[in-house]
């Protein structure tokens, strides 16, 4: 009797050895740690499930390596992007630069042209006032001379220079407030110079040019 109770505990100890050999395993081999699926693949089908597989277990990484083709593309695109304007900017700042040089050189040019209107303006200037100063020293001269001698120097000379030092004796005369010399020494000359350069004094604005 007492051993037929003794086989009873012991196969319940084997029962209950198998029990936890078998579920430490699962444990295990659901941890990754072993790999038992196919040694319990029977027991599975029993139980009515499908034991996972390697390629079960590695279903879920082209799902992550579409994920990383996407993250590339997306960063590929962006630098793309970030080239495209760069290139943009670029040829912006070549515009600009070609802007300001064309802008830099028209100012040159004005700049240039101004110097010479002031060089020329310049020179008309000088070349009146030196003008004027011999025209009032002609006419100071011409004075202090005897009228005669005074009118052999006028008819010598052409009738633009003649006009300016009768209007200069005129001035100076004004100036002095004395009486002017000048009719009297055109009543001298011969009559048609004479006709000729009054006429001229009239029709021509009081000028040195």
């Amino acid at each position: 009797m007492s051993f037929a109770k003794s086989l009873g505990k012991s196969f319940v100890l084997i029962i209950i050895i198998l029990i936890l050999l078998i579920g430490g395993g699962l444990w295990l081999d659901y941890l990754d740690v072993i790999s038992v699926k196919k040694t319990f693949a029977p027991l599975y089908k029993v139980m009515g499930k499908t034991p996972q597989t390697s390629l079960t277990a590695t279903q879920s990484r082209p799902l992550v390596a579409n994920l990383d083709e996407d993250r590339l593309a997306k960063i590929q695109e962006s630098l793309l992007l970030q080239a495209e304007t760069l290139d943009k900017r670029e040829a912006d700042i070549v515009v600009k630069e070609t802007q300001l040089e064309q802008t830099a050189q028209e100012l040159s040019e004005r700049e240039k042209n101004q110097e010479e209107r002031e060089k020329t303006f310049n020179l008309a200037v000088k070349k009146y006032d030196d003008k004027n100063v011999n025209v009032e020293q002609i006419a100071t001269n011409l004075n202090g001379m005897a009228p005669k001698n005074a009118v052999d120097i006028l008819v010598a000379m052409d009738d633009q220079t003649v006009i300016d030092v009768l209007r200069k004796v005129e001035e100076l005369a004004k100036a002095n407030g004395t009486s002017s010399m000048g009719s009297y020494w055109l009543s001298l000359m011969p009559s048609e110079r004479a006709a000729e350069i009054q006429r001229k004094m009239i029709n021509k604005p009081e000028s040195l040019n």
